[in-house]
This record gives structure tokens, C-alpha cells and sequence, in this order.
């Protein structure tokens, strides 16, 4: 399907943290285009507001992964995350495109000032939990901070099926997760590229291979399909996986390695393509609950830039090979 261009000018009329990437890789513009957009996430819309929130010490909202006495809250007692501490902002920063140079010198505060709330431990060494240490490692490699401890735990910490669990490292489990498992693999991947350290690269080519073997949709032990969240396609995702998020980290991943779709992606690229309307775009779903700092896309129901960009763009990679 071709895109119309009332949906390409919708897209490029975006947050300039959408419209690079649609110049980018839906497009095809030339290098001094898309980075002339990108140079502006900074200073312009989403990026800069995210940025104008940072506390003096170099945190958001007062803490690593949940705000400044949020346990203390009603907040809390509803078990919803917030999503306006400092590693989700990182987080934010980091996927839109902002480049390291515009935080300054937040590297360096957050290690002198920001603990992780398990254990009180330093911000930059990460904790236990897969997924925190995921974000850690992608947003530390971004910023130059030293992140070596992470490079070593990932592939220590990779389960005997290839993949990663949160919930293993309470004991709770031996059995990697989807969401675990992407999570990691996105953590390792954004560190290959920001850095050129390809010593997990083979971590990393274990745990895709765990996805592939489950064809990114189904349980490993019985062969049945696995609940909503594969086909739950939205903006923010967060820490959440689905076919969409997974099949965009293939595609970044085979950009990177130099290599072609696997065929077992499939039922994964038929899900994605389904949930394509006419007009070329992809409604959102609903939003992870929690506190934001603001809205980044469209409500519930309606048309999503995000998702159209990233739909577009897997679909794109899949029909060209």
C-alpha cells in the first residue's frame, strides 16, 4: 500500500521528533535534511519541554525510576507507574533523537545524585531488574557514562533459553519473558550504535533467536498464541512488548548486522499489516496508565503519528526484501 501524500504531509506536520524520522526512513530524504530536523527535537516542541523539566541535580522528578517520594503516596498504593522519572525521560530523550551534547553534563550529575530506589544503588552501575538495566545501558552508552558493569551482567544474566526474565532474578522464574527479552535486546542494540562495541552482539543474537523460535507471538511450550499485548499496538509503549515494537527492533537490528527479514516474522508482519487502516495509519490504543509529563500522541481511537511512522517503516522493510 502507498501511502497518500494527505497522510505523508499529515506525518511531516508532527513533532520534529516524529519528522525526522519520517524524512528518514519513510522517505528517504538526503542526510543534511533529516538532521537539520533532528538537530531541532532540542529546542522545539516535545524534546525541549521534556528538557526544560530537569531538576538542577539532573533527575526528573526527583528520582531514578519513580518520583521523589512516590511510595509515600495514594499514588502508590494503586501499584499505576509513573511515568516521569528520570529513566523514562531518559528514555523519551533518547528515542526521539536528542542529540547527548543538549543534557550537558547530566551524566555526570546523575551519578553523583541519583540513586536507584532498590537498594540505594548508583544510578549508572544499574540494579536487578532486566528491563531498568536495559534502559540504563542504552541511555548511559548515549550520555558516555561508564557502563561496564552492564555490559558484563546482560550476558551473565541470560537465561539457559536464550532470553531474559525480570521476574528470574527474585527466583521467580527460569522462563524468559516477551517483554523482558525485547526489552534487553533494545537495551544492547542501542549500545552497539552509540558506542560501536559489538562485544553483545551475541547475547543479543541469542535473544532474537529466542523471539524468532516463538515467531514473536506464540508460548514456546505449547505452540498457542499469547495473550492481547502482541496485537495492543500504542504510544508511549514503554516497557510494553508487542509484534510492532518487536518487529521494529528486528528491522533497526538487520540495518545494523547487514541482514534480511526472517521468514518466521510473518504472522507477526500479517498482525501489523492488519491492523492498517485505509489511509495508510494506525489508530492508537489504549494508553499504559500513569502519571506523564504531557501527551506525546493521540488519544485513544484516533489516528497515531507514532504508530504510523513505525508501522509504515517495518512494513516498508518487510516488502522491499
Amino acid at each position: 500500500m502507498t501511502m497518500s501524500t494527505k497522510t505523508t504531509d499529515w506525518l511531516l506536520d508532527g513533532d520534529p521528533a516524529v519528522r525526522w524520522q519520517v524524512e528518514r526512513d519513510l522517505l528517504g530524504a538526503p542526510d543534511a535534511v533529516w538532521q537539520a530536523t533532528r538537530a531541532r527535537v532540542a529546542t522545539e516542541g516535545f524534546g525541549a519541554a521534556l528538557l526544560a523539566a530537569q531538576d538542577p541535580d539532573g533527575q526528573w522528578a526527583g528520582g531514578a525510576h519513580f518520583p521523589a517520594g512516590f511510595f509515600d503516596t495514594a499514588e502508590a498504593q494503586g501499584a499505576t507507574q509513573p511515568w516521569t522519572a528520570t529513566s523514562w525521560s531518559l528514555n523519551q530523550l533518547r528515542e526521539w533523537g536528542v542529540d547527548a551534547g543538549a543534557l550537558g553534563d547530566t551524566a555526570e550529575r546523575l551519578d553523583r545524585n541519583c540513586r536507584w530506589e532498590y537498594d540505594d544503588m548508583p544510578f549508572w552501575g544499574g540494579e536487578v531488574d532486566v528491563c531498568i538495566n536495559a534502559f540504563t545501558l542504552a541511555n548511559g552508552a548515549w550520555l558516555g557514562a561508564d557502563v561496564s558493569r552492564l555490559v558484563a551482567w546482560f550476558p551473565e544474566h541470560r537465561l539457559a533459553d536464550g532470553g531474559w526474565n525480570c521476574e528470574a532474578e527474585e527466583g521467580d522464574s527460569v522462563r524468559s519473558s516477551f517483554h523482558s527479552t525485547l526489552n534487553a535486546l533494545r537495551g544492547m542494540l542501542s549500545y552497539e550504535v552509540s558506542t560501536g562495541d559489538t562485544s553483545l552482539r551475541e547475547a543479543r543474537h541469542a535473544g532474537e533467536e529466542y523471539l524468532l523460535r516463538r515467531r514473536l507471538l506464540y508460548r514456546e511450550s505449547t505452540g498457542e498464541r499469547v495473550g492481547g499485548f502482541v496485537e495492543h499496538f500504542v504510544y508511549p509503549a514503554r516497557h510494553q512488548y508487542s509484534a510492532l515494537t518487536a518487529l521494529d527492533h528486528l528491522r533497526e537490528a538487520a540495518i545494523v548486522d547487514g541482514t534480511e527479514p526472517d521468514e518466521r516474522i510473518s504472522d507477526a508482519v500479517e498482525l501489523v499489516r492488519a491492523a492498517r487502516r485505509p489511509d495508510g495509519t494506525w489508530m492508537q490504543g489504549a494508553p499504559l496508565a500513569g502519571r506523564t509529563w504531557f501527551d506525546v500522541d493521540a488519544p485513544e481511537g484516533e489516528p497515531s503519528r507514532w504508530l504510523t511512522l513505525i508501522g509504515t517503516r517495518v512494513l516498508d522493510w518487510v516488502d522491499r526484501s
